[in-house]
């Protein structure tokens, strides 16, 4: 065995030498630069186009090659060196066999990248990304993607499709489960940490087997579409833009992203696909982002139904133009683009610009140095749903979950002696828990709530679902149906809660009633689960309601009448024993709102950092203020919102001046008090408010937040350090300037409220 390893080896070292004397590229001792160079002056225009084109699986790879149609036209590009990458192509078995053909069928054998939608875990999932922000634990957040790389590296897949960082304040788009809230401050923190847990500390990192290429999205503005709808224009002002929506993704280009995907929306009447000011003029230019752009999945091609491109010819045209370097799907750069050159329309320098920045990538990840690296089955046996793994997602499950309300301290529940009522379909299911974006993962693999409490064997649980949530199939392809009439279980939920202790009730939204394509105009509980709610709340009062759900609800009844609320997303392969450990207080809550909670959905889009506008109060004591005549104006659970099993007192609110010139450091320290009986941890968090200014500036900014963990009557001193970088705002040209003036701060649990002080800018 020893001799075959050993001949094996010297084979490998000897095709390698002689590939690196016929293929200087190869020549591992050269700089990336240089080789990226080399190889591209090897290239013909057709391949350079081909490396510009990203197909889809299309084929069962490791079967027969497909015959007619377009399966087979693609099947013929890539033996002809005229796809660059493929996605969906998963399995170690299968990535290896399209590698192969691409390595080893073409002319200059270069090797395929793979991507795949990692959103939020490959097969053991993570909770969905929003509810992964509610954590605001930057660590357990980057370890979690890094979980996600590890699986996906071993399965075949080096490059992920997220982090999504757009920012998003409208409930009614389904996507905010894929993004981190409605807080630019937090979004770039967290993608930040996303980033470095796909990819690793460093660009070198990219060259270890378990970590993937990262992709920032969508690029840019796609979470303020309008009315909330999929796919929908964008029309926003540059001040939004600069300071809002960019922060995030200028984060990620900071932490080394390597690539960036654009979206579907329009900016200033330009899809984003086809805009020069988003790709050239601000990411590859201002920022100097040296990675690759893809579209999304045929947004080159959509451009043509936005009515912004002509024909096809004219698509490929203006997305290559724009900056986009990889076509997703539309088929159009590998059809049209040669011709576009050949004809003198497009410029070969934009061709190489792009391919250039692909190629970089692709050196980044080892691929040219072994092409097989990531296709090790011993490890994919070894590595995906691990018990490693497990425990990993399950601890970021557990620090998801967000507690809304705790009246008479109903939670934690008592580990004996009590009956219990689990009541809600979601309570048994096995698949909706999973959530959306989810597609290398197993239907039915989760953990329900169920399992988790029945691990508590000391109390007696009795199970009834009331209701079913939803109709017929549900996939991730499929439109999800509401079952809006079916009551024929209420009377056993009902009979069951009666004969209860405590009633712990499971509603919310199907995994695959949030996502893409997913959005809802009515933003209550799905179906009859209000009115169940309701009728068992006439026959025992002492209910724990568990959310699950992927974006912010309309829970106002609630709120008011069940003493404790729950908010658990979908956690994903692991919910029913992360929900099982907070309600039975084995783990303590700690994680905070990282969305505004609306009364109703006629207040969204809502957040908390909103602008004063010229009549904020009814001070004149009259009709004519900024409100509405028929709710509150504030949300029902205000941004950085989240209640723990103790209690923590803020006190010694100090800044270490009150004047301060321009590039001095604001010291800021305030005392936080764990005044409750249970050790816990809590999220501090800072706020400001520049008093005036020259663009208008929101009534509250979070600047920064710390989690601090603190035992049963513990007091810690926290401190935080406001600079220029925390101070300043984007003009609407994209300059950032820090003014004189006065600032408030605000230091506390939430965005409501918290200790206030001042200080001056001169």
């Amino acid at each position: 065995m020893k001799k075959k390893i050993t001949a094996g080896i010297f084979t490998l070292i000897t095709i390698g030498t002689m590939n690196a004397q016929k293929l200087p590229h190869l020549d591992k001792t050269k700089p990336v630069e240089e080789r990226v160079d080399l190889l591209l002056k090897q290239m013909t225009l057709e391949e350079k186009v081909g490396q510009m084109n990203q197909y889809n699986g299309f084929w069962e790879v490791t079967g027969p090659a497909p015959k007619g149609g377009t399966a087979e036209l693609k099947y013929e590009h890539l033996r002809k060196g005229l796809v660059g990458s493929m996605l969906t192509v998963r399995g170690v078995k299968n990535v290896r066999a399209v590698q192969k053909i691409a390595v080893e069928e073409t002319r200059l054998g270069i090797p395929l990248i793979i991507g795949f939608d990692v959103i939020h875990g490959y097969k053991t999932l993570s909770p969905i990304p929003l509810a992964e922000s509610a954590s605001w634990d930057l660590e357990a957040i980057k370890k979690s993607a890094a979980i996600a790389a590890d699986e996906a590296s071993a399965s075949g897949i080096n490059w992920t499709f997220g982090p999504n960082v757009d920012v998003a304040n409208d409930a009614r788009w389904g996507r905010v489960m894929e993004g981190a809230g409605e807080d630019p401050y937090l979004g770039s923190k967290i993608a930040t940490a996303r980033v470095k847990g796909f990819q690793g500390e460093t660009i070198a990192d990219l060259a270890k087997v378990n970590t993937i290429a990262a992709c920032a999205k969508h690029f840019a503005a796609y979470g303020y579409v309008e009315a909330g709808l999929e796919y929908n224009i964008v029309d926003i002002s540059n001040s939004k833009l600069y300071n809002s929506v960019l922060p995030p993704f200028k984060a990620t280009v900071d932490a080394g992203v390597r690539t960036f995907m654009n979206s579907f929306n329009t900016l200033n009447g330009v899809p984003a696909t086809g805009n020069v000011f988003l790709q050239r003029d601000i990411l590859k230019g201002k920022w100097k982002f040296d990675g690759f752009v893809i579209s999304d999945y045929a947004s080159i091609r959509e451009m043509i139904a936005h009515g912004y491109a002509k024909d096809e010819e004219d698509a490929a045209l203006k997305g290559v133009v724009a900056g986009s370097d990889m076509d997703m799907e539309s088929y159009l750069y590998v059809a049209k683009l040669v011709g576009l050159v050949k004809e003198g329309k497009v410029k070969e320098a934009l061709v190489d610009d792009a391919v250039r920045r692909i190629l970089r990538v692709k050196f980044e990840l080892g691929l040219f140095d072994d092409p097989y690296r990531y296709c090790d089955e011993k490890r994919e046996k070894e590595v995906i749903g691990s018990k490693a793994n497990n425990e990993g997602v399950l601890d970021m499950a557990k620090k998801s979950i967000v507690l809304l309300k705790n009246d008479k301290s109903l939670l934690p529940l008592k580990k004996s002696g009590q009956k219990i009522a689990l009541i809600g379909a979601l309570a048994n299911d096995k698949n909706s828990p999973l959530g959306s974006w989810r597609i290398a993962s197993d239907d039915n693999t989760a953990v329900s709530v169920l399992e988790g409490m029945q691990q508590y064997k000391d109390n007696k649980l009795t199970f009834e679902k009331g209701a079913d949530l939803t109709v017929g199939k549900t996939s991730f392809l499929d439109e999800v149906v509401f079952n809006t009439t079916d009551k024929s279980g209420f009377e056993a939920a009902k009979k069951a809660a009666k004969d209860a202790d405590v009633v712990v009730m499971v509603l919310g939204e199907h995994g695959f009633q949030s996502g893409e394509g997913r959005s809802r105009t009515d933003l209550n509980l799905p179906g009859v689960q209000q009115e169940l709610l309701e009728e068992i709340y006439k026959v025992n009062p002492n209910i724990v309601l568990v959310l699950n759900n992927g974006r912010p609800l309309s829970i106002p009844w609630a709120a008011e009448h069940i003493p404790a609320i729950v908010e658990a997303w979908h956690l994903g392969t692991q919910t029913g024993n992360a929900v099982a450990q907070v309600l039975y207080g084995d783990y303590n809550p700690s994680g905070k709102l990282p969305m505004s909670f609306p009364r109703n959905v006629g207040q969204v889009p809502i957040y908390y950092n909103r602008y004063s506008t010229g009549r904020p109060t009814d001070s004149d004591k009259n009709v004519f203020w900024s409100h509405y005549t028929d709710v509150e104006k504030t949300p029902l659970f205000p941004f950085g919102f989240g209640l723990s099993y103790t209690a923590f007192e803020y006190k010694n609110l100090k800044l270490n001046k009150t004047a301060f010139a321009k590039g001095e450091s604001v010291q800021v320290s305030v005392e936080v008090t764990n005044s409750g009986n249970y050790d816990g941890k809590e999220v501090v968090q800072l706020y400001i408010h520049d008093d005036y200014a020259s663009i208008i500036r929101p009534i509250k900014e979070l600047k920064g937040f710390e989690l601090v963990n603190l035992k049963k009557g513990e007091t810690k001193t926290v401190s935080f350090t406001l600079t220029d970088k925390e101070l300043g705002f984007y003009d609407n040209d994209g300059n950032y300037l820090v003014e004189p003036g006065t600032f408030k701060i605000m230091v506390g649990g939430n965005s409501d409220k918290g200790l206030e002080s001042s200080f001056e800018l001169k």
